[in-house]
């Protein structure tokens, strides 16, 4: 089992998302994707946000905004990821050329344009909503066979 993070940040009528184009077997390779990671032993997922940000983009945020948790089930064919997902508007500090891949910031209606993983072409309209959600996502090969949602 994996426990990550996922967080969009937003200003302006953007998201910074991540083009992930720089590492080899990356299982997130050509797919655009918020910024996050796995938790460090004992880390809080608010912590494991704000170091994942960091390394990722340079930025650092204020107010982190919790807005939902996702199982993916043997999401990398072998463990289950549960995810703690989060958007932020407080930013500071200077982008970086990440480690990960391209970052941008795309307008708010193009980002459904980007190849994203199917699963987030759902969830992410979910993050507008002032209700908490809990989902599982499950892929197979990496398509999404079937999700189940509730809100809070």
């Amino acid at each position: 089992m994996k426990l990550a993070t996922l967080c969009y940040l937003r200003r302006d009528g953007q998201t910074l998302m991540l083009h992930r184009n720089r590492k080899e077997n990356d299982m997130h390779l050509g797919k655009w994707n918020g910024l996050g990671g796995k938790l460090q032993p004992g880390e809080t997922p608010e912590e494991c946000a704000r170091r994942e940000i960091r390394e990722e983009s340079g930025f650092e945020v204020g107010l982190l905004r919790y807005k939902g948790f996702i199982v993916f089930p043997a999401f990398d064919g072998i463990e289950d990821w549960y995810v703690f997902v989060f958007t932020a508007e407080e930013i500071t500090g200077e982008m970086i050329d990440s480690p990960e891949g391209q970052l941008a910031w795309i307008e708010e209606d193009k980002v459904f344009d980007l190849p994203l993983w199917d699963g987030d072409y759902i969830f992410m309209k979910w993050l507008q909503k002032p209700e908490l959600f809990s989902a599982r996502f499950i892929y197979d090969k990496q398509k999404l066979v079937d999700y189940q949602v509730l809100f809070y």
